[in-house]
């Protein structure tokens, strides 16, 4: 039986379109990870969505002179249009104002409720003294009262870790405006995160394989839990499910409670739409399921501590005890992949400081591919990493085109020139089988640390393979034994042996760059999808839903989501040999090089800052 895997991957605001600092951190990961799990036999689900809840949509749909809704519906197309032009796979891309999303979300938040692990306090809560409007803890910033580091935020430091509340800063100013706040009284439901440490510290010094970083951070975060938050006040979100404030339109769930529960009702929508409604409990409710959440590093508090606490309380696991809900007990996550920051000039991707390259802008001059490679041999997997049009250049340039590009096209042009087909080999020799013992070798090495998300490693290794197959046409000179009609034999014997290290590479580069992998496999003479490609799908917000509190959605809007049928494939992990007498096409260009000169200006749409 075939291993589950749930890829979970973070859910992008839609208050902007993504810039390729998001894609960095959530997108290519995430689906290089997913395309892996498939062509090695598992049954995945990936989902995600955009998140359009929160004081953000709100302030820039004040900027933009619209309504919410209007902000959230045009920005949920672009970043569907954004997401599946870039290639990832997602099995369902919803959002978060579906009828299922709402009523999923109430009802964890009222089974937490019921086992006594939303308390009720008052608090101090930040307000804008020019607008009156509740300002998010994330929206404020200041010195961190404990390490003294300038720009800690409302509800953490990053630089030391630990646990904030906008009051505690120093000095604290709203990021919208540059304002002081004022802080008033007011009554907020908090997550009663002291009552599931245990629970929780037991879980995560079980999280060895982590990366690091993520897991030196979580377990920090355990010496200073303290009650959270998980209301707000605010007039767009989701209602509170709870006599007496559910019909309090001022107060709506705080939208980092509504979005982490997203996993879980995406792939409870995921299942309604696929005809199978019990379908999600396989990635839930099996403890044999493995589950990966995908995200930058500025989110792992959300996934490492409060999701998972969430969990526990909800399967009355913490120190309160309780009854289990309708949901069952779910699955806490089996590992927290974060990546650091993609940066531009040493400088955080800003779209309101217009550092900035959008995703769109990126596909539509380059497309896809140069893009993810980019990401995964020199993206920030365990480091803050700055994005140069120079090295973007120079990585395509010498490796995807020179490197890649060049063993494709030389290998396949002289097999079609000289035979028109995939050549039969003659007896092999030392060279023929070092080459080839090489490849079929780095299937296990480049998987085992896919396996692991160490996708440099994995890229790496796929590259020096092709390095060493370039090297190999070299010292064979399949040129030169053209010319011998003695050497015939050996010519087809060189060229086969090329073609099957193609093959090879091919398939461990898949999971980096399908769209270039389903080119090559049209260039071996093969046919059909090899690697499958997300689709754009309008659907009708129908799907019907036992609301736990009140405010669910109508029934009847439309809205666009990313699916596929990655079943189809014929994209698997290991060696598909090449089948000679195959009849092999002159090859069109893989991989367009760059102009040099892009990697001193930048496009005119992402000039070079001088």
């Amino acid at each position: 039986m075939s291993k589950s895997v749930l890829v979970s991957v973070a859910w992008p605001y839609a208050n902007g379109p993504r810039h390729i600092g998001h894609v960095a951190g959530f997108g290519v990961p995430s689906d290089v990870f997913a395309r892996y799990q498939r062509m090695s036999g598992a049954d995945v689900l990936m989902i995600s969505g955009t998140d359009e809840h929160g004081t953000p949509l709100l302030v820039q749909a004040d900027k933009e002179g619209v309504t919410v809704k209007e902000l959230a519906d045009r920005y949920n197309r672009q970043i569907v249009e954004d997401l599946a032009g870039l290639g990832l796979s997602y099995d369902l891309f919803t959002r978060t104002t579906t009828r299922n999303h709402y009523a999923v979300v109430q009802e964890l938040f009222r089974g937490l409720h019921d086992n006594g692990y939303m308390i009720k306090e008052t608090t101090m809560g930040a307000v804008s003294p020019t607008t009156g409007r509740t300002l998010p803890d994330r929206y404020i910033e200041g010195t961190c009262p404990i390490c003294q580091a300038d720009g800690a935020r409302g509800d953490q430091c990053d630089n030391c870790g630990n646990q904030l509340d906008p009051a505690d800063l120093i000095n604290p100013v709203s990021k919208i405006n540059g304002e002081t706040p004022e802080f008033r009284e007011t009554e907020h439901f908090l997550l009663d995160l002291p009552s599931l440490a245990e629970a929780l510290g037991q879980w995560l010094r079980g999280r060895e394989s982590w990366r690091p970083n993520v897991l030196k951070f979580s377990l920090n975060l355990l010496d200073d839990l303290r009650p959270r938050a998980m209301s707000r006040d605010i007039d767009w979100g989701i209602p509170i499910p709870v006599e007496g404030w559910q019909d309090n339109n001022a107060k709506k769930l705080y939208v980092w409670f509504d979005a982490v529960v997203g996993y879980l009702s995406a792939s409870i929508e995921w299942a309604w739409r696929s005809g199978e409604p019990e379908a999600w409990r396989k990635f839930w409710n099996d403890p044999e399921t493995s589950s990966y959440y995908f995200m930058g590093k500025d989110n792992i508090t959300f996934h490492s501590q409060i999701w998972p606490a969430e969990l526990l309380g909800y399967a009355g696991q913490g120190a309160k005890g309780g009854e289990t809900g309708e949901l069952g007990v779910l699955n806490l996550p089996t590992e927290v992949v974060s990546s650091e920051f993609l940066t531009m000039s040493g400088s955080k991707f800003s779209s309101s400081k217009g550092v900035v390259i959008y995703v769109k802008d990126f596909l539509k001059e380059f497309g896809p591919d140069p893009l993810r490679y980019f990401i995964a041999v020199a993206g920030p997997e365990n480091n803050d990493t700055d994005f140069t049009w120079d090295e973007f250049v120079r990585r395509v340039n010498n490796e995807l085109a020179n490197g890649w590009g060049n063993l494709v096209n030389r290998t396949v042009s002289m097999a079609h020139k000289n035979f028109g087909e995939i050549p039969a080999p003659g007896a092999l020799n030392d060279s023929d089988r070092k080459i080839l013992d090489l490849a079929a070798a780095a299937f296990d090495t480049v998987g085992a640390n896919l396996e692991e998300s160490k996708f440099k490693a994995a890229i790496g290794e796929v590259m020096h393979i092709v390095g060493e197959a370039n090297a190999y046409i070299a010292e064979q000179e399949p040129w030169k034994l053209a010319k011998d009609e003695t050497q015939r034999e050996r010519l087809a014997t060189v060229l086969w042996t090329a073609l099957q290290v193609v093959s090879d590479c091919n398939v461990m580069l898949t999971p980096f760059i399908p769209h270039t992998s389903q080119k090559v496999h049209e260039t071996l003479g093969r046919e059909g999808i090899w690697a499958a490609t997300p689709k754009v799908v309008e659907v009708t917000d129908n799907m019907p839903v036992e609301p736990v509190g009140v405010g669910v959605p109508e029934p009847g809007q439309t809205y666009p989501v990313i699916m596929g049928d990655y079943k189809a494939q014929q994209a698997v992990w290991k060696r598909i040999d090449i089948v000679a007498g195959t009849t092999l096409a002159k090859p069109a260009p893989l991989i367009a090089k760059l102009e040099p000169e892009l990697g001193e200006t930048g496009p005119e749409w992402a000039p070079v800052q001088k």
